[in-house]
């Protein structure tokens, strides 16, 4: 037997007239007076299966609005949802993301490291970087590959105080990295996390719950363990990962404050951010080394390492800007929480690679410190509140609170 439904949507429909095909429910809610007001530009619909036809509508109380789902008598399987494919599709895009973001990160330290080796100008190598983010960005805009911002004057006034926290971190990191292992810079910069507590809690008078102040002790333990045990000890190398901890935080209040309600994406964020941070380092820079340091240092890599020192430096400076710009782009994406865990990834996967491929010789102490500073970050990144001091760039702010609010529906990535 066929079952057929034909229904003129032009015209109020009765529901007397459809009553051999609903559901026993919605005939027992629904009175058989009852007319279903009509959908204009539908036309007539027609609707015939080799098994009886069951209809479910929902009537709104303010809007003259009709959700129907069909399905089989014998297969209780609603319509699939398209939702479920783009929830998918979101998933692997984030998994991309973060894929190229460590990939790129773990890059960007390799040439770091071996420029600074053959080459210990820590000032200029961090000039280079914002340099060429800067250029690779202008030319993008200029190419219209990437969408130019609309900014204003009151923009770059609130992006000041932020680039001067960014340009001290980002200068302080690479001088670390210049005396130090890069494993061990980046264990010392996994305690950011008790900075921000810290200078929330005394400075501005933020408290959190007790379950974040005790994630700290692994943190602070952590790095302490791995500081007193690590072979090639150096305080420059200590202090230099220690002040951009603190820049860092700095840079996570200002951003906070005076980015809120900023309407600019995370790519041309980041590219701003570069752009201004160039001009404030360069002069330093300059004061700090100076052209002839710089011109006698790359005539001793040239003779030591050969041309491929310009490829390296090229290397380092070009993948900074595209580790950087990819982190801001999955922003756009993710809510903090799932931010700041990718984060601690990444800070696994470069201390890690860069223990291989340096070969740097770890104590076990040292490796348990290591260990316990990390987890010590993935614990304290769990509580709620810590997401309030963790660094997470204040723009697009309805993006975030869209993305966080999806993830609380729909589980955390």
């Amino acid at each position: 037997m066929i079952s057929c439904l034909n229904l003129d949507l032009n015209h109020p429909v009765a529901v007397s007239s459809i009553k051999p095909y609903l559901s026993p429910w919605i005939v027992h809610v629904l009175p058989s007076r009852t007319r279903l007001p009509p959908l204009p530009g539908f036309g007539q619909l027609s609707v015939c299966l080799s098994k009886p036809l069951h209809i479910g509508a929902s009537l709104g109380r303010k809007e003259s609005s009709i959700t129907c789902e069909a399905y089989e008598a014998d297969r209780s399987e609603p319509v699939v949802d398209a939702a479920a494919g783009s929830e998918s599709a979101r998933k692997v895009k984030i998994g991309i993301y973060f894929a190229t973001w460590w990939s790129l990160n773990v890059v960007f330290n390799i040439y770091n490291k071996k420029v600074l080796n053959a080459y210990p100008y820590p000032w200029l190598t961090s000039t280079l970087s914002l340099a060429a983010g800067s250029l690779i960005m202008l030319v993008s805009w200029a190419l219209r590959i990437a969408e130019t911002p609309k900014t204003d004057l009151e923009f770059w006034k609130s992006l000041f105080p932020v680039a001067v926290a960014h340009t001290i971190g980002h200068v302080a990191a690479t001088v670390s990295m210049s005396k130090v292992a890069v494993s061990f810079t980046h264990i010392i910069k996994s305690g950011e996390p008790a900075f921000s507590v810290l200078v929330s809690r005394f400075i501005l008078g933020e408290t959190f719950p007790p379950a974040v102040y005790l994630s700290l002790i692994p943190i602070i333990g952590g790095c302490g363990l791995s500081a007193l045990t690590e072979l090639n000890f150096n305080m420059i190398g200590f202090m230099g990962a220690m002040i951009s901890n603190l820049a860092f935080v700095f840079r996570n209040i200002f951003s906070k404050k005076g980015m809120k309600g900023k309407s600019v994406s995370g790519m041309n964020y980041y590219a701003c951010l570069s752009m201004l941070s160039l001009v404030i380092l360069t002069p330093f820079a300059i004061a700090v080394e100076g052209p002839q340091m710089w011109a006698a240092g790359f005539q001793q890599a040239l003779s030591d390492i050969g041309p491929q020192i310009i490829l390296w430096m090229a290397a380092q400076s070009v993948f900074y800007h595209l580790y950087n710009q990819v982190s801001y782009m999955s922003l756009d994406e993710i809510s903090p929480l799932t931010f700041s865990i990718g984060n601690t990834m990444k800070r696994i996967s470069v201390i890690v690679s860069s223990i291989i491929i340096f070969q740097t010789p770890v104590q076990p102490v040292n490796a348990l410190g290591a260990a316990i500073a990390v987890l010590g970050t993935f614990l304290y990144s769990q509580w709620p509140g810590s997401e309030e001091v963790s660094w997470i760039p204040r723009f697009n702010q309805h993006l975030l609170c869209r993305r966080s609010s999806e993830d609380g529906e729909a589980g955390r990535l």
